[in-house]
């Protein structure tokens, strides 16, 4: 497993940078591709509450405008200290990109306080290969 630590400091830029001014709840994330570029993205609300983006799906989509299309390990930051886990669409989302071995890591701004991987995050999940 790659060293988290840049993870976690690009995820918490992208928190501070989030505009939730309905949930109050800023979230980044910052994922790595297993050619070892990275890419983050922050929530974004909107006042037709609750449709807005999810920090994870903001990360994504740098991903795919990046021409990459595989995750290999993700990190998410929430505010305060308890760990902030994908929503159901976002597991889903992560899904998409991920094989069950990914690594989520859900952090402080400091820390690593969770660590699972995507088949523990979506067990028995549907996915691409599913439609082949």
């Amino acid at each position: 497993m790659s060293d988290v630590t840049e993870l976690i400091r690009l995820a918490t830029e992208a928190r501070d940078r989030a505009y939730a001014p309905y949930s109050n709840h800023p979230v980044g994330a910052a994922l790595r591709t297993p050619s070892g570029r990275v890419f983050s993205g922050c929530n974004v609300e909107n006042a037709a509450y609750p449709v807005g983006n999810c920090a994870e799906q903001a990360a994504i989509a740098a991903m795919v405008l990046g021409g990459e299309q595989r995750i290999e390990e993700i990190v998410v930051v929430g505010p305060g200290n308890a760990p902030c886990t994908p929503c159901g669409a976002c597991r889903q989302r992560m899904r998409e990109f991920a094989g069950p071995d990914m690594v989520f890591h859900a952090c402080n701004d400091r820390d690593v306080l969770l660590t699972m991987t995507m088949e523990e995050l979506l067990p028995e999940s549907f996915g691409p290969e599913n439609l082949k």
